[in-house]
């Protein structure tokens, strides 16, 4: 018997080995599920055919493959769940903590007049009666005055609006034009405080808004798959649009067919205190200071006090332009919304709203932001860790020359690497204007030896790289279609110095932009280099150029500013002020002549504002095309004073010509010293 239960026992364990033996599991390679998951995203659902194909293709069976796409449709509806559950519990959690902060509310409720706790039933119903009528022949009231003022009054502050189209941009001139009494250079309109109308906005509505853009914004950085997916070759984030719409639904507000969103999420360590860094993004004129290449106007509108829930609220302007004239610029109205979290943390929200729908003949607005913002966290070292997010809905790709339509649309140009990059490089240069930050040694950094001079010539060059920025986004009409070429991406155009800091008289600008096969690192390198400058330079007259000092403004050798001297003979007193800049995303060369006495009032200390400059440079970016193979995009920018007094007609199509001259022939040079043709 006993023998028999061993028999059994050995044959059951072969059956078993055996089994296991002709089981065996199969591991896809990388590449296999790299094209299984492309396949997935355009056919979820693959047919027989579809199946046989992918079998052929990758080696495996058919089984294989309908079970993969099986269990990958299983695991895209987990996620889902799993984003809609979080969704309903923060807010099952919301709507629980709102109840018991009501019934709390209801149970301590005193009447201020007569300090009782509570009233009868029958009295609240009376009271609440009185209060609705009250409020209804208030609102009759309201509404009737509103009328009369309409139709006997008029609406002067709506008439004035109505001069000034926002979409605009100054005022563009033609050569037929009258130059002796052409208008300056003008900004575009923004409503001053307390002109707009306002003030007659619901209060609780922009309030409401704001909280509910700052509660969004909250979500989107606590969660992340599958709300944030990361791609796999740049490693950027970007909002999985199918989860955020079932987490936060509404309607597009952009109806056009051809407008598209844009996300993005970045972080980053900046050299900068999270007190300091919050008061300069919330001063709209710091605002501009730390992001020069990115805002070149801002305004607030008005600011509202939000009582107990804490925090600072802005209506704000903004107009935001990048790289080159052919990139479109971006224009917002929005509220700006702060709040202090903990006692080292703040988080800040813009989000687009319509309160100038008064400006009845404005053009209507390409771009819309969505909840997007940072997160400001104190490092207790003198340091901030800040996360940033970038949503918006725009309609721009008409507008955007094809030149840097992959930069632009695919997210890159505006997105939140930007933003925490530029922020990054500015608090890096503001810890080295301050000395706090220990700086590398230059030979010639010790030709400026007092802190004073090294800050007055670094506002200097600020102030420059500012100038420099809003030249590029040539935003009034093209003054010469006829020298302004479409196809090469060319623009000219004529305005009159505004005086601030500017030589004062008309001033030509000439800007162009080409592709060229090099990375942004070399084609950097190379304008950096002192002893090439002869070679692309055409102001220089072949004639080589020598640093006579340096300030470093980063940790970077190539982030600094030059003071440079040309061996010209005729030109002993001229001297050549230059800001280099180089970070992840691209550089900056931009540089302005400037009179040695100047230069040296400037490194005495005296007030830099009263040196007139007039900026030229390069601005160097990724193409955008990653997957192309190296390449980079580079602005060239010229500007040249024409005259200080009356402009005309002749000597006008004269300085275009040359101008239009230079910045071809310069365009020229630097491609035969890189040995490109197109």
């Amino acid at each position: 018997m006993n023998s028999t239960n061993c028999g059994n026992g050995s044959a059951e364990e072969e059956v078993y080995n055996a089994q296991r033996v002709k089981k065996q599991y199969h591991r896809h390679s990388s590449q296999q599920i790299q094209q299984l998951e492309d396949f997935y995203k355009e056919y979820p659902h693959p047919d027989k055919n579809q199946r046989q194909q992918l079998s052929r293709e990758l080696g495996l069976d058919q089984k294989q493959i309908k079970f993969w796409f099986q269990n990958k449709r299983t695991q895209i509806k987990a996620q889902n769940e799993k984003a809609d559950n979080n969704a309903l519990r923060s807010q099952n959690e919301k709507i629980h903590f709102e109840n018991l902060a009501m019934q709390e509310a209801l149970r301590t409720v005193v009447c201020p007049a007569c300090n009782a706790t509570s009233l009868a039933d029958e009295d609240k119903s009376h009271t609440l009666h009185t209060l609705r009528m009250e409020n209804a022949r208030l609102k009759q009231e309201y509404q009737q005055t509103m009328d009369y003022f309409s139709n006997y009054m008029g609406n002067p502050a709506v008439d004035s609006l109505k001069k000034y189209p926002v979409g605009g941009e100054g005022v563009g001139v033609s050569p037929q034009e009258d130059y002796g009494h052409m208008p300056p250079h003008s900004e575009h309109f923004v409503p001053p405080h307390d002109s707009t109308g306002t003030q007659d906005l619901d209060k609780s509505t922009l309030i409401e808004a704001a909280c509910g853009a700052m509660n969004e914004l909250t979500e989107l950085f606590r969660v992340n798959e599958p709300l944030w997916i990361k791609s796999t070759g740049e490693g950027r984030y970007t909002l999985h649009r199918d989860s955020y719409d079932k987490l936060f639904p509404r309607s597009s507000h952009l109806k056009s067919t051809s407008a598209r969103f844009e996300s993005s999420k970045d972080s980053a360590e900046v050299d900068m205190a999270a007190i300091h860094l919050i008061e300069r993004l919330l001063d709209v004129d710091k605002w501009k200071d730390m992001f020069p290449t990115i805002v070149i106007k801002a305004r607030i509108i008005e600011s509202i006090d939000i009582g107990i829930l804490g925090g600072l609220l802005h209506l704000m302007y903004e107009k935001r332009h990048i790289l080159s004239p052919l990139v479109a610029p971006r224009e917002f109205f929005f509220i700006r919304y702060c709040r202090q979290l903990n006692s080292s943390t703040w988080m800040m929200v813009d989000v687009s709203y319509d309160f100038i729908n008064e400006l009845q003949d404005a053009d209507p607005m390409r771009s819309w932001k969505l909840p997007s913002g940072c997160v400001i966290q104190d490092m207790s070292n003198g340091k901030s860790a800040v996360t940033w997010i970038e949503h918006v809905q725009v309609d721009d790709k008409s507008l955007t020359h094809r030149m840097y339509r992959d930069l632009v649309c695919n997210g890159q140009a505006y997105g939140a690497k930007r933003w925490t990059t530029t922020l990054k490089r500015m608090c890096e240069r503001f810890a080295f204007s301050m000395g706090i930050t220990s700086k590398p040694k230059h030979e010639l950094e010790g030709v400026i030896s007092s802190l004073e001079g090294k800050q007055n010539v670094m506002k200097l060059c600020h102030r420059m790289e500012k100038s420099f920025c809003e030249v590029l986004s040539m935003s009034d009409k093209l003054d010469f279609p006829q020298l302004s070429d479409q196809s090469s991406g060319v623009r000219v155009s004529l305005r009159r110095s505004n005086g601030a800091g500017q030589p004062e008289g008309f001033i030509v600008s000439a800007a162009t932009s080409l592709w060229l096969p090099l990375s942004k690192e070399n084609l950097f390198n190379f304008f950096k280099d002192e002893n090439k400058r002869a070679e692309w330079d055409v102001l220089s007259s072949g004639n080589p150029v020598h640093a006579v000092a340096c300030i470093p403004t980063g940790k970077n050798p190539g982030n600094c500013i030059s003071i440079i001297q040309p061996f010209v003979p005729e030109e002993t007193k001229m001297l050549m002020l230059q800001e280099s800049s180089i970070d992840t995303l691209g550089g900056t060369m931009i540089y302005t002549p400037i009179d040695l006495a100047a230069m040296i009032s400037v490194v005495n200390g005296e007030e830099e504002m009263q040196v007139p400059i007039l900026p030229s440079g390069f601005i160097i970016s990724d193409d955008g095309r990653a997957s192309k193979g190296v390449g980079s995009l580079l602005t060239v920018a010229f500007q040249i004073l024409v005259c200080r007094n009356t402009l005309t007609k002749q000597l006008n199509m004269e300085s275009v010509a040359t101008v239009h001259t230079l910045i071809s022939s310069t365009v020229q040079k630097i491609k035969l010293a890189l040995d490109y043709s197109d």
